[in-house]
């Protein structure tokens, strides 16, 4: 498809392509990037996302494709992925369409493959709970169209939740919402009422490395993931205690160990 993809490449050595998480958000890997100069990082933002070309249509199999173009330009012929969230389901399925592209595979903060199994009602409750005092603000902004500036602040409320920390929660998700590049609904709304396939058959015959990496705190219930790791015959698992949905920016140490342990010559 046509469309200009915002990229950035950074390090040196064998090539690890970054697929931030949303759908609809940008790419915010850039203390992962500065952690992982053992390798070759590259970044990009989603189609219609940040600072690439807000232009659809917008699907999974286009950002599959997506994904396959910033590969082929800047990767070579064959990297591992690395994925978060939203981005970890998008790095899996393309591993799953080109298997021959992929050396590894790095499933960080994902949500699992079971679309039986949901996990959205814990989600919003853990959501609430770790809101706190603030919940009442988020929840007067979440029920309202909202200005810019209330949009950013609903969107550092709501993600102040991802942190364990929460003493340190409101700063981290202000410097994750900074610069703010606004969030993209559309891209999240088609991209997640098709992300409910039923992909456990497929997951059995993938031929890959795969590291899950969780947060052990993270809001997110980490057995929605069971069926992924249950699935795959080659994977190793990581849970990073005292971290939230983004583990490397509360378990640096640890997550640069992890991923670089995982990497290393096999």
């Amino acid at each position: 498809m046509d469309g200009r993809l915002w990229t950035r490449s950074a390090g040196s050595g064998p090539p690890l392509v970054l697929c931030h998480g949303g759908p609809g958000l940008w790419d915010y890997f850039g203390d992962v990037a500065s952690m992982l100069q053992d390798v070759r990082t590259i970044r990009w933002d989603q189609r219609g996302c940040g600072r690439s070309e807000r232009r659809g249509p917008y699907s999974i199999g286009g950002s599959i494709a997506d994904l396959d173009a910033v590969r082929a330009q800047l990767a070579g012929p064959r990297t591992a992925l690395l994925g978060h969230s939203w981005g970890a389901h998008l790095a899996l399925r393309y591993a799953l369409e080109h298997p021959g592209h992929v050396s590894a595979l790095i499933y960080v903060s994902g949500t699992g493959i079971d679309p039986n199994r949901a996990w959205h009602p814990y989600y919003e409750r853990n959501l609430r709970q770790r809101l706190g005092g603030h919940l009442q603000r988020w929840e007067t902004l979440n029920g309202r169209d909202r200005t810019p500036a209330e949009e950013r602040e609903w969107a550092v409320l709501q993600w102040s939740a991802d942190y364990a920390d929460m003493d340190a929660a409101q700063a981290l998700a202000a410097r994750m919402a900074t610069p703010w590049l606004g969030i993209n609904y559309e891209v999240n709304r088609i991209l997640n009422a098709e992300a409910e396939a039923d992909l456990t058959a497929r997951c059995r015959t993938l031929d890959l490395p795969v590291l899950i990496i969780d947060g052990a705190e993270d809001i997110r219930p980490r057995w929605a993931v069971d069926s992924l790791h249950e699935a795959l015959p080659d994977a190793t698992r990581i849970s990073l205690p005292g971290a939230g949905h983004l583990p490397w920016v509360e378990r640096p140490d640890e997550f640069r160990q992890a991923v670089l342990t995982f990497l290393g010559p096999r």
